[in-house]
């Protein structure tokens, strides 16, 4: 391949990944798509209909990714999430570290990028200490401290963590055959369970977990199969066109924002490229503002004093230590990884769920004792 189709290609991932955010900032602006809402929505007032939603997004999410791999549009083994080794305590401890920080910071990653598309300066706030939080979870002094402790225990095994792998190993069948079994076995699960509840099956509803779970598909195929290149122009080597993990990667929104303030701080550095995770995070400020702008929804909001600031610091602190220990948000780790099957995936997102539940429960405590 010569360096101008290579470029062509790149161009089309780029405005592609761009395009898919923008939808996915949409759909969450006008459905209110939030996990850490869903697990208020079950604390506060016992309900359960953003949770269904998010549910639905999983369903479509794990059958749409087992698809594309039984089909070999992607391959599994060459995601982010796949790895023979299962870093169960981080992604525990980086998803309960999460967990509290999306409570305190009043939304998770995605969530905070949707708040600023409507306007919230809080979560502009949030955004930058996020991700400086995160930057240095990855590459300063938190990493460090990540690399000596947590990232440590890990469990190494002859294959891929992930459950696909597990049964192909044990009986013989094909990996692909494999994932698309469990994956229609889970994905159906959850989304009759998501659509049990008449509650869900709203225009809205429907729109919220199918349209974010097609999304995040369209997503894989466009990094997994449209932006794989078999042989690199310049190094001859097998890549994937606009990622930093250089693999197949789907929407995150942890390490995306350190990326895009490490483009924005050094942009006439020419080694710092756009990539898929920078012009999504762009992408889904744009996406959520249009439609907030359209429809009447777009509120200026600041903090209230400050205690309100001193939440929202924290909770960007913990979200970026927690995204990047975990690998993963609630949408890098508990939609784009648990497509993929990865048991790493699974354990993060119970990390990030416990971590939201103890801190809704944390902020009711307090309510409580100021009446």
């Amino acid at each position: 391949m010569d360096t101008a189709s290579y470029q062509l290609i790149y161009h089309q991932v780029l405005w592609a990944a761009f395009g898919l955010a923008a939808a996915f900032g949409v759909i969450a602006q006008r459905t209110h798509f939030c996990t850490m809402g869903a697990v208020g929505d079950i604390v506060s007032m016992g309900d359960w209909t953003r949770m269904r939603m998010w549910a639905l997004a999983a369903g479509v999410a794990v059958i749409g990714f087992q698809a594309l791999a039984w089909s070999g549009q992607v391959d599994p083994a060459q995601t982010l999430y796949a790895s023979p080794r299962f870093i169960w305590l981080s992604a525990l401890v980086g998803g309960l570290l999460f967990g509290l920080g999306m409570v305190m910071g009043s939304g998770c990653g995605s969530k905070t990028l949707i708040r600023i598309g409507g306007g919230n300066l809080k979560s502009l706030v949030v955004f930058g200490v996020m991700g400086i939080a995160a930057f240095a979870t990855m590459k300063g002094i938190t990493a460090v401290l990540r690399v000596s402790t947590v990232d440590q225990v890990a469990v190494a095994f002859s294959t891929n963590a992930s459950l696909p792998a597990w049964l192909a190993q044990s009986t013989g069948m094909a990996p692909g055959s494999a994932g698309l079994l469990l994956g229609l076995l889970l994905g159906v699960v959850l989304i009759a369970w998501a659509l049990a509840s008449t509650a869900m099956r709203t225009q809205d509803g429907l729109l919220g977990g199918l349209g974010i779970g097609a999304v995040l598909v369209a997503m894989w195929w466009v990094s997994g199969h449209l932006g794989f290149v078999p042989e690199h122009p310049e190094t001859l080597q097998a890549t994937f066109v606009g990622t930093n993990s250089g693999r197949a990667e789907a929407f995150s929104f942890v390490a995306p924002i350190a990326y895009l303030l490490d483009w924005l701080m050094f942009f006439s550095d020419k080694s710092k490229q756009l990539s898929i995770g920078i012009v999504s995070v762009a992408g889904v400020v744009a996406g959520s503002a249009a439609y907030a702008l359209a429809t009447g929804g777009f509120r200026w909001e600041g903090f209230r004093n400050t205690e309100d600031t001193a939440n929202h610091v924290i909770g960007g602190v913990l979200m970026g230590v927690g995204g990047v220990t975990a690998m993963g948000c609630t949408i890098g780790q508990g939609l784009s990884g648990l497509s993929t099957l990865s048991l790493t995936s699974f354990v993060a997102l119970a990390g990030i769920l416990l971590g939201g539940f103890l801190g809704m429960r944390w902020q009711i405590w307090r309510l409580e004792r100021q009446l």
